[in-house]
């Protein structure tokens, strides 16, 4: 059974993000991080581990030449933080609906 990370604990490791840009959009009451909220959330439902870890070699597939730290734990991974974030800046940038779905995203 995947373990369960509760809100408090996703949203304590959103605030835990170093990246400067990223404390500056990760604010409660700014849409882009509902929305990565969101999506991390519905990620969580249907991925034990990241969707873009490769398990055989350790590496990610959205930084081809970054190893993963993380054994392929992505609450609070930075760079698929950083993933959500260019993806709802261009959907935003075209006038595209947002989903509401990870398994959407692939989609749009």
């Amino acid at each position: 059974m995947p373990k369960v990370v509760s809100d408090k604990d996703l949203e304590r490791m959103l605030e835990e993000i170093t990246d400067t840009e990223s404390e500056d959009i990760m604010r409660k009451d700014d849409p882009k991080y509902k929305w990565i909220r969101q999506i991390m959330l519905s990620a969580r439902k249907y991925h034990k581990l990241c969707p873009y870890y490769d398990k055989r070699t350790g590496k990610c597939f959205l930084e081809f030449d970054y190893k993963c730290d993380r054994g392929g734990k992505f609450d609070g991974c930075p760079i698929f933080i950083k993933y959500l974030e260019k993806k709802y800046d261009e959907l935003k940038a075209k006038g595209k609906r947002l989903p509401m779905d990870f398994m959407d995203l692939s989609l749009v």
